[in-house]
């Protein structure tokens, strides 16, 4: 037995989280996740350039991570397992390998530019998304404060590694960071 990809239950504007429980497809968790999950899409997008490189498992591990912390904003607190989501582990995780690529950098003197190679170009990206998706688990949080609170610190510190790797991305390639100069120096 295969699933269908149309099911016609989302027609009237609602959609079924985790558990069986409707919601409004504009919900708060519904935009926590699906933001978290336009994050993930834009990391594959990424791991395309990444192919290859000492990026791609990080990457690829990011991903896995990225859908089970969807699958914990798509279930209500009440069906929450201990299980799912991220882990402090990942947290932690995520601290070491900024500080292990952020060594291989200059350090910053001036506001960097998203741009430079295609890779690091793309990781920008995600740092943006990642940013988004951390306002809207922000959101999610104070409407339902038993929304576990590690997810945000987790995609503080994504958002932190993704801006560090792709100046790694660019460093690689030989460029320097694209900097920001104001247009009224």
């Amino acid at each position: 037995m295969s699933l269908r990809i149309y099911t016609r239950t989302g027609d009237e504007g609602e959609t079924g989280l985790y558990g069986g429980a409707r919601v409004a497809k504009d919900h708060v968790r519904v935009e926590a996740y699906g933001t978290v999950d336009e994050l993930n899409s834009a990391l594959g997008l990424a791991l395309v350039v990444a192919k290859g490189t000492p990026l791609s498992e990080l990457l690829t591990t990011t991903q896995h991570q990225l859908f089970e912390l969807g699958a914990e904003l798509a279930t209500p607190p009440a069906k929450a397992r201990p299980s799912m989501g991220v882990t402090a582990e990942d947290v932690r995780q995520l601290e070491h390998e900024i500080d292990r690529f952020e060594a291989m950098l200059s350090p910053l003197k001036a506001f960097v530019l998203p741009g430079g190679t295609e890779l690091a170009a793309r990781l920008h990206v995600c740092r943006g998304v990642c940013r988004r998706a951390e306002r809207r688990v922000m959101t999610l949080c104070r409407a339902e404060p038993e929304t576990p609170r590690l997810a945000v610190t987790y995609l503080n510190r994504l958002g932190d590694l993704l801006f560090v790797i792709a100046r790694v991305a660019n460093n690689v390639a030989g460029l320097g960071d694209v900097l920001w100069q104001s247009r009224k120096s």
